[in-house]
């Protein structure tokens, strides 16, 4: 399984009906991939955007759809409500299991970590030990690495909502279960983005 995450910008007040129509493209034959996320950022970052996570069998299917919405003109099916977008291209980190649709959390925090040079296994390598004792407090959607643009790794957690994750966040700081080995050494460039889920969302 490989995954693409989508940013789309669009114009001041059409997210609504951004989402009606890319509903609808996300479940057209014509696409390629498995809608598995939609959100809307709430903090932090532009107004109007969206962030869209699909998930593709090989990198064939997924090569396959970047060509189709590079090149196409209405890439998304939204029309003159897109006003820009950017995609990136994942594979999961090797132990962790596919991305799997349900209600998670209310709110859903996105962290993309830039990496050092040389520091994606060591980072994986800190991750795999750690997760096991840090998902036990609450779930991860996915931690994934870039397979183009800077070297970097993007992980989904979802939360209850902001009050638990600050206190899942401490806890899991305060009994050294997080960070993981090996993780802030290798970390360049931060960043981090709340969303939450929108109607059509899988991952809710």
């Amino acid at each position: 399984m490989l995954y693409e995450l989508a940013t789309l910008s669009l114009k001041l007040r059409t997210v609504p009906k951004a989402l009606s129509a890319l509903e609808t493209y996300t479940t057209s034959d014509a696409t390629g991939g498995r809608l598995l996320g939609c959100w809307e950022p709430e903090h932090g970052v532009i107004v109007g955007q969206l962030l869209l996570l699909r998930g593709f069998e090989n990198a064939e299917e997924l090569a396959e759809e970047r060509t189709r919405v590079l090149t196409s003109a209405d890439p998304f099916g939204i029309g003159e409500h897109l006003t820009g977008f950017q995609v990136e291209s994942y594979a999961p980190f090797p132990f962790l299991p596919p991305v799997e649709p349900g209600h998670y959390g209310s709110v859903y925090e996105f962290r993309t970590y830039h990496l050092k040079v040389g520091g994606l296994v060591p980072t994986m390598a800190g991750w795999e030990a750690a997760v096991p004792e840090r998902t036990r407090l609450h779930p991860l959607t996915t931690a994934m690495y870039g397979l183009d643009g800077v070297p970097r790794i993007t992980h989904i957690w979802p939360f209850p909502d902001l009050n638990a994750r600050l206190e899942i966040r401490r806890e899991s700081y305060e009994r050294g279960i997080w960070p993981p080995e090996n993780g802030p050494e290798n970390i360049a460039h931060a960043t981090s983005t709340i969303a939450l889920p929108t109607p059509i969302s899988p991952l809710a």
